[in-house]
């Protein structure tokens, strides 16, 4: 790519931001006049969204007047603009009422990433290769509307696929429109840790298939099955502050947290109570709970309702979980089982929190239905202290779609039906693929065969900010604006129970050639037109956020009062969105008294696990990593050095091993282990680790990138890779804590700990 573009911004270091420069003498460079009315040397503030997880954090944008240096018909020069320096939560966001983590903090390294693509690119090289010519938009244009044409013409509009990474809000909408109209197979979302087993679960227990929001502040005992919620699960920095709330909030009350776990995260390390468990048994522990505390009449089996009648043997008091059977199944003795059920029902309100690689096995299911059904036996659904349901805001609906729109019967519905798919061309070929922000091709289970899926479909166009594994494979690439860039809604889905629509204008003008992605579908929609174009008749996205905004213009008790649309929408813009100001009782799930038909009753199976444990011997556990989670944040160098907290390391991998298996192997911390499962093999340094049970290891997600930039690539061991291609059943979720591995000692390695070695310590000191 031409770097001459864009070498330099300046009054920008100072933040931390390092971008490479080509170095010419300023004194030959043309100061070009400014775009905007600036005033040196003093900083403003925008309103914006954080885009980092899917938590949605409301952000403040600090900006100040900076030279970038740009080349303007044909002539190299220099352009002061506005230009992002910090970011900060937003005070008045329901969400994260201006705090932020890290992670968001690390967001402005995604725009003034020297990564970056900077315009549309045309593939020159074999697939997966990263070689591409640079070429302007309306080429660009002209080959995407061409192919999409040219699946119109032989009525092969079902052949069109859009995979993506979670959508939420009017981006959702829109492609959903888009794809509907013109008839293809559909949008197939890929989250390595997603939730498709909880949001399942709670469809099943309370009718509402969607995430959770906990009251942890409110609560007096807090129960947690796997999920790092104070780190890296759901909405971090909202449940942060409940944790906070509950500890230190309410003078002379302070909850107790129980955290359950086979590997201690570092939301386990801030448990009273920390209970290792056998990997897959999570939901036979949350009902050898129930049992005692229905046996010793301490709640009514009636009491659970709907999401009880789930849960085989529920009626008759769960007779085959009584605590010595759970012990046996489990490993947690039979005395902490009562003790804990009669802690729990005597502080009430308690709520019990369940996600990760609690949910990530072949019998996820039937422990996210446990985890519901004791919840609802103790009272904590819908009620202070407990589980409940961000209700919907009422946006104003969108015309209808035209009389034929829909999507095609017999499109994939998982990233493993689109490789199956595509592979076999049953029951039709995919011919076109739209990619936008998702990287399966590094996470998803070799077995899968998604790279070889991808090199057999004819066209795929990518939408995005980076080159990555999986966008390497595109012909053609539409680079996205960073969310800095561009206008930002979303419909928070958990982290708040009142109604919420975040909304923010671009922060500051495009630094490179990019284009927003849902301006270039509606763009397209028009130039398609007929159906299409009247599925999409707005002339940009701004105008499609702006008529749903219309519909909260006359609800009560919200943050915004306005006379007219426009008043509405100027506010909004200021103050980051429009929220309801307190609950909405109403509006709150309770738990339903409605029975469940007694077929659709979940009982407990082993969990399966890929490897015979005579050959494999360790549970292998993948985690999400504090900074680079799944891996979509290894590119940026600020989490690439924040040390994990507990383990302290920073730039790689490693692999966690307790202490007694350590000594059992001749393992020392730093020594090189060749790590093996039945699906790969990787080699990482030995992290002693007392917070992991014997019989498991695990290594944190997200290194091991082949193409994702200068600060990811050929960096670390890519645990996925591992990983066996086992799912849920119901939901054909990735199973992805379903592996077993073995370990040989390979040498000397390399561990980069900013705390230094771990001290040593005598083995008998560390837990069994």
């Amino acid at each position: 790519m031409d770097r001459r573009n864009f070498f330099r911004i300046s009054a920008i270091t100072a933040g931390g931001i390092a971008l490479e420069s080509c170095g010419h003498p300023e004194t030959q460079l043309i100061r070009f006049l400014p775009e905007d009315e600036l005033t040196p040397g003093q900083a403003s503030w925008a309103t914006s969204l954080c885009r980092q997880c899917e938590a949605g954090c409301g952000v403040l944008v600090r900006l100040m007047d900076g030279e970038m240096e740009v080349v303007r018909n044909g002539e190299r020069g220099l352009l002061t603009r506005k230009l992002a320096k910090k970011l900060e939560g937003n005070p008045d966001h329901p969400i994260n009422g201006g705090k932020l983590c890290a992670r968001g903090q690390a967001g402005l390294q995604v725009t003034y990433n020297p990564d970056r693509i900077r315009g549309p690119l045309k593939r020159s090289g074999p697939r997966g290769s990263g070689q591409y010519n640079d070429i302007g938009w309306e080429e660009a244009l002209e080959i995407l509307e061409g192919n999409l044409r040219s699946l119109q013409r032989q009525k092969q509009e079902r052949s069109l696929a859009f995979l993506s990474s979670p959508l939420r809000g009017q981006r959702r909408v829109l492609v959903d429109r888009f794809l509907a109209a013109f008839g293809s197979a559909g949008r197939v979302e890929y989250d390595f840790f997603g939730n498709g087993v909880l949001r399942r679960a709670n469809g099943i227990s309370f009718d509402r298939e969607a995430l959770p929001t906990y009251d942890i502040g409110n609560c007096n005992y807090l129960l947690s099955f796997g999920a790092d919620f104070l780190g890296t699960w759901l909405s971090p920095v909202s449940q942060a502050a409940g944790f906070g709330q509950m500890r230190q909030g309410r003078p002379g009350r302070r909850g107790k947290f129980v955290q359950v776990e086979a590997r201690m995260t570092p939301t386990g390390g801030k448990a009273d109570e920390w209970v290792p468990l056998r990997p897959g048994t999570d939901g036979v522990l949350a009902l050898g709970i129930a049992h005692v505390i229905m046996t010793e009449g301490l709640a009514p089996p009636a009491a659970a309702g709907r999401a009880g009648s789930a849960v085989a043997e529920w009626d008759q008091g769960l007779p085959g979980y009584t605590p010595e059977k759970v012990e046996e199944l489990t490993g947690v003795k039979a005395e902490r089982i009562v003790r804990l059920a009669r802690e729990m029902a005597s502080h009430l309100p308690a709520v019990v929190i369940i996600g990760g690689p609690s949910l990530a096995h072949t019998n996820g299911l039937f422990h996210a239905l446990a985890v519901n059904a004791l919840n609802a036996l103790m009272g904590s659904v819908g009620t202070p202290g407990g589980i409940h349901f961000t209700p919907a805001p009422p946006l104003a609906s969108l015309p209808r779609l035209p009389r034929g729109s829909g999507r095609a019967a017999g499109g994939p519905k998982s990233v493993k039906e689109l490789a199956d798919q595509v592979l076999s061309s049953k029951p039709f070929p995919i011919k076109t693929l739209l990619l936008a922000e998702a990287n399966p091709v590094f996470s998803a289970p070799a077995a899968w065969k998604l790279r070889e899926a991808l090199e057999q479909i004819p066209f795929i166009a990518g939408f995005g900010s980076f080159i990555d594994e999986t966008s390497s494979m595109a012909d053609l690439i539409l680079p996205d604006h960073t969310a800095l860039e561009s206008w930002q809604e979303d419909v928070p889905e958990t982290g708040t129970t009142r109604a919420t629509v975040s909304l923010a204008a671009p922060a500051m003008k495009p630094l490179f050639n990019t284009r927003a992605t849902p301006d270039v579908l509606l763009g397209l929609a028009k130039q398609l037109g007929g159906r299409i174009g009247a599925a999409l008749p707005w002339e940009n996205f701004e105008g499609l956020l702006k008529e749903t905004m219309g519909g909260l213009l006359s609800e009560g008790e919200a943050s915004i009062e306005a006379d007219d649309l426009n008043e509405f929408w100027s506010k909004a813009r200021e103050q980051g969105g429009w929220w309801k100001l307190s609950d909405e009782p109403r509006r709150q799930t309770r738990a339903s008294r409605r029975r469940l038909a007694r077929q659709n009753q979940v009982a407990f199976e082993e969990a399966e696990f890929d490897g015979r444990e005579g050959d494999f011997p360790f549970y292998f556990l993948p985690y999400a990593s504090q900074g680079a989670v799944d891996g979509r944040h290894a590119n940026l160098p600020w989490l690439q050095e924040m040390p994990e907290l507990l383990s302290t390391v920073r730039w790689g991998s490693w692999l966690e091993i307790n202490p007694h298996t350590a000594e059992r192997l001749g393992i020392q911390e730093g020594d090189l282990i060749a790590v093996e499962s039945p699906q790969g093999k990787v080699e990482a340094p030995a992290l002693i680790f007392p917070g992991i049970a014997p019989d498991t290891v695990a290594m944190p997600a997200g290194q091991g990138h082949q193409s994702y930039g200068r600060y990811a690539s050929d960096r670390g061991a890519n645990a996925a890779s591992l990983l066996a291609p086992l799912t849920e059943p119901e939901t054909g979720s990735h199973a992805w804590a379903a592996t077993r591995v073995r370990l040989a000692k390979l040498g000397k390695g390399r561990l980069i700990k900013a705390a230094g070695s771990l001290e040593e310590r005598p083995a008998e000191n560390f837990p069994r």
